[in-house]
């Protein structure tokens, strides 16, 4: 089967080498029973691969099953790993088979398993090295023949080093790695995502798909969708909901970009007599000078909720100084946030 067969069919929308790269080792990895570690940043489709694994591996009539192994609490994912013998803990009223009893014969796909707790994880490396594993408050040893798949957005191997995850379990998982590019890393697959994206969404809504100009693909390809893929298909819903143009602009488009309008703090305008290297040093002492009036103002109307709090009777005579001071503070995070603040909004502020 060539790539292009194996992107239609698994719906993997790009054609930047990277992303070839990537799929072409899937493709080689998946007809062996070789652990598998596919790494790459959130919203980057790790999962889309695993399937593209078990798919075409030899297991592929048989049971797949995906685990989020962050989504677990650490006192019961030892159990819905392994299962349970009843009695073994507090609510444990039957005993329960685990997914590596279960998808025995399939496939199993760990992501986050980078939150893996430590005791799990040598539970794990039993698996991969024996294939053996014992339930839960049991002490009868039971075999199982599961592929694993695996799957994190942290540098494991950082982790190794600080204790948080078992070097021998790393290289044990990391047989074959598959590093998903970030979507930054692509930028040949942006726009052809974006404009997949918006077909889908124009079709299940029956409206006319958004089209951005020459200046907003420009402006997508160079933004750095930290959220990848992912995040790229929320704006892209976003626009076709929201926007009330179908042909969108670059300025129409900065608004649903979150990091485009990132900048609010205030700038000093350089002055004549302004030293090469000071414009910052100027910038943190009026922050400085910002929050430091915002700080006194913050404790003088604590002194004066305190003196209402033991003398109600004098609410009124201290009325017309909270105001002033609510008044100036508004003004400061204005500045702050370069853009008017309302009382209530700064008492949002102030309750973070």
């Amino acid at each position: 089967m060539d790539l292009q067969s194996i992107k239609n069919r698994f719906g993997i929308i790009g054609n930047s080498p990277a992303l070839n790269h990537a799929l072409n080792v899937a493709v080689q990895v998946a007809n062996t029973d070789l652990s598998v570690l596919i790494v790459g940043e959130s919203g980057v489709g790790k999962e889309a691969f695993s399937h593209i694994i078990h798919a075409l591996s030899a297991r592929k009539h048989n049971s797949f099953i995906a685990v989020n192994c962050g989504a677990i609490p650490e006192g019961t994912i030892d159990s819905e790993l392994f299962g349970h013998e009843k009695g073994s803990f507090t609510g444990a009223v039957d005993s329960r088979k685990g997914y590596f009893e279960t998808v025995s014969g399939g496939t199993i796909f760990l992501d986050e398993i980078g939150e893996m707790p430590l005791g799990t994880q040598a539970r794990l490396l039993r698996v991969l090295e024996t294939g053996e594993f014992i339930r839960v408050g049991s002490s009868k040893v039971q075999k199982t023949d599961v592929r694993v798949i695996a799957a994190t957005n942290r540098e494991l191997l950082e982790f190794t080093q600080t204790g948080k995850f078992r070097e021998d379990l790393y290289y044990r998982l990391s047989t074959v790695p598959i590093r998903v590019p970030p979507l930054r890393d692509r930028p040949e697959d942006i726009v052809i995502l974006f404009r997949k994206f918006v077909v889908d969404f124009a079709e299940r809504y029956k409206t006319t798909p958004v089209q951005l100009d020459e200046e907003a693909r420009n402006m997508l390809t160079n933004y750095q969708w930290k959220g990848n893929v992912r995040e790229l298909k929320n704006i892209a819903e976003q626009i076709s909901v929201l926007s009330t143009e179908k042909l969108v602009t670059a300025q129409q488009l900065s608004k649903f970009l979150p990091e485009a309008n990132m900048n609010r703090l205030p700038m000093l305008a350089p002055s004549s007599n302004t030293q090469p290297g000071n414009e910052f040093a100027n910038e943190r002492e009026l922050l400085y000078k910002l929050f430091f009036d915002m700080k006194k103002d913050v404790t003088e109307l604590k002194k004066m909720f305190l003196e209402i709090l033991h003398n109600p009777n004098s609410a009124h005579d201290v009325e017309s100084r909270c105001s002033m001071i609510f008044s100036r503070m508004e003004k400061n995070c204005s500045i702050l946030y370069n853009q008017p603040t309302t009382s209530l909004q700064l008492l949002i502020i102030l309750n973070r």
